[in-house]
């Protein structure tokens, strides 16, 4: 899984048919490793994405709206000031490797035409996103290095850009390789480069490691369309049909004849390329009209994990350590109530000693009495032996036995409490860490961190300051039929609203036993349609943490939904509702949400 030299030749193509000529009309920075072009051509607007995280670093179209920080960051603001109103004029890439050249027109300082370049290199742990001037000075980029960092090739303002595979392996700088070109290489060459190596060497490995610019999933294609297996060595390769395969996908890359696919799992995504795969016999493989769609269909939800787990680091761990705290002190408290089993036992040693007191006399250690609750077969009672304490009476041994005996009562009352208390408090946390998998921006995670300081948890968030209160920026989707459905995030957004928004003839919808979303449809004076009820159910079932097919969720008009007294934020009653079975479908829900 890599965005290799091909993938990126199929988002270039797919640039240079849709976005040359096109204007710049804004410049965001999302992310401290990521832009965004907003550009508008005759085909109407589009957003360009250039990501150079170390993780999933690529370059296309999209459609997913981000949220943008309130004051962005020195080089969006430079991109700004050179960009906006500029022309996309020039899209080329360096000769057969991760790294694209952006020409834009526009004007310099003294306002005469020049040409300015922003160039990816989308290269893993190495990319970067670099602005030069026309001559190749380097105006900034989104990654500095340093002469502290590589004392061979600096990007830095005011430096030359120069392409990385010029200078010696150094990091962290891309390892210089001696590869060679698979647009370039001719049969015979390739025959030869063939023979030459190890035979026991895997195929797939050699040819990742004999040619640039391809992906391991890509020279599993080959291999496995030329021998039937992905791993097959080059001694159990034929020549011929080697180089028909490699032919193929060589020269799909010449014609830019590509098809953007993403292999699917149980419906989950694992694999991406610019041509069909056939490897993954038991998978589905899922075309897709243009390369940005696919990307963004593969890379949404990862990226949203990677991004939460990033900024929500000090939430994970105070959830993590609330949790196993309350987990161990249930523990002790179950062992208390297992322990407090002995309380009938204490009574009747009392009643015993009370019963014998006749015959018993201060300095006993041990008495033995008849145990009329136990008859044996021949009619005689079973023994039963009581310790005593020797410094005590008779009758104050008694006493202590049922002081004993009604500490564990109490103690049982409340220790069934507590225990249930924490139980409240363990479905809380597990709400908390389910609203986290739905956070998509820094508001969201603000308002999760927000309600864990009202909900007492203040004092294990160090240095945190509660914000003010704000409206909640909450989903809200659009069913086939014309309704409107609206889904909280988080605790506080169902709290919202569910008390605040919902009318008394609205429905809610909640997963059943379950956390998730609250979910409303909004009626407004219409009456729903079954397709209306099955719509926001399967809302309701898919931002929930139920899984698999026909998912019960409950639901019930909205003026019958009543906040617990006393309780955490979203959690409800409700005693009159009905319940429906549904299998939620992610592309169906996505397509019906809103986007503001």
């Amino acid at each position: 899984m890599a965005f290799d030299a091909g993938m990126l030749s199929c988002v270039l193509s797919e640039l240079r048919r849709t976005a040359l000529g096109a204007r710049i009309e804004k410049v965001y920075q999302p992310e401290r490793d990521e832009i965004i072009l907003a550009m508008r051509s005759y085909e109407g607007g589009k957003r360009l994405l250039i990501n150079a995280g170390s993780n999933n670093p690529r370059i296309g179209f999209t459609g997913v709206q981000k949220e943008n920080p309130q004051n962005p960051p020195m080089f969006c603001m430079l991109l700004r000031k050179y960009l906006q109103g500029a022309k996309l004029s020039e899209i080329s890439q360096a000769d057969f490797d991760r790294v694209a050249y952006l020409g834009f027109d526009t004007r310099d300082e003294m306002g005469f035409e020049c040409r300015r370049y922003l160039i990816a290199e989308l290269m893993g742990k190495y990319s970067n996103i670099i602005f030069c001037s026309p001559d190749g000075t380097i105006l900034d980029s989104i990654k500095h290095i340093s002469v502290q960092v590589s004392s061979v090739r600096e990007v830095l303002p005011g430096r030359q850009y120069f392409l990385p595979q010029t200078v010696a392996k150094q990091d962290p700088l891309p390892p210089a390789q001696d590869k060679k070109n698979p647009l370039h290489i001719g049969e015979e060459d390739f025959r030869t480069f063939w023979q030459s190596s190890p035979a026991d060497k895997p195929g797939d490995k050699w040819l990742v490691s004999g040619f640039c610019g391809i992906a391991p999933v890509v020279a599993g294609e080959i291999i496995f369309r030329a021998t039937g297996w992905t791993d097959t060595p080059i001694s159990a390769c034929r020549g011929a049909a080697l180089w028909q395969e490699f032919q193929a996908v060589t020269e799909r890359i010449r014609q830019e004849n590509f098809e953007p696919c993403m292999i699917l799992r149980n419906d989950r995504p694992v694999e991406y390329s610019f041509l069909p795969l056939t490897q993954y016999g038991d998978c589905e493989c899922r075309r897709f009209e243009s390369a940005g769609a696919m990307l963004d269909s593969f890379f949404e939800s990862r990226d949203r994990e990677v991004r939460v787990h990033q900024r929500a680091a000090d939430i994970l761990r105070l959830l993590t350590n609330a949790e196993a705290r309350i987990r161990k002190k249930g523990e002790l408290q179950r062992e208390e109530l297992k322990a407090c089993e002995m309380g009938a036992e204490y009574k009747k040693y009392g009643d015993l000693i009370t019963a014998n007191l006749y015959r018993l006399s201060r300095g006993e250690r041990v008495a033995e009495f008849d145990d009329y609750e136990n008859m044996r077969e021949d009619g005689s009672f079973a023994k039963i032996r009581v310790e005593m304490d020797p410094r005590l009476t008779p009758a104050a041994n008694a006493q202590r036995y049922y002081k004993k005996y009604a500490k564990t009562k109490s103690a049982k009352v409340e220790l069934a409490h507590q225990i249930a208390l924490g139980e409240e408090e363990l479905a809380y946390i597990d709400s908390v860490s389910e609203a986290l998998t739905r956070a998509e921006s820094p508001t969201d995670l603000n308002e999760i961190r927000d309600e864990l300081y009202r909900s007492g948890y203040a004092s294990r968030m160090k240095a945190y300051v509660s914000h003010k209160a704000h409206t909640p920026e909450i989903m809200q989707f659009l069913t086939p039929d014309g309704m409107k459905v609206l889904c909280g995030k988080n605790n506080m957004q169902n709290e919202y609203i569910t008390h605040r928004l919902a009318q008394k003839g609205d429905y809610w919808f909640h997963a059943k036993q379950v956390p998730g979303s609250h979910v409303v449809l909004v009626t407004a004076g219409r009456e729903p349609t079954d397709l209306d009820f099955t719509t926001a159910a399967e809302i309701a079932a898919y931002y929930s943490k139920a899984e698999g097919a026909n998912i019960p969720v409950d639901y019930t008009l909205a003026g019958k939904v009543k906040k617990v007294a006393g309780g955490k934020p979203g959690f409800v009653i409700y005693h009159t509702n009905w319940t429906a079975y549904v299998t939620p479908d992610a592309e169906k829900i996505a397509s019906l949400r809103k986007v503001k």
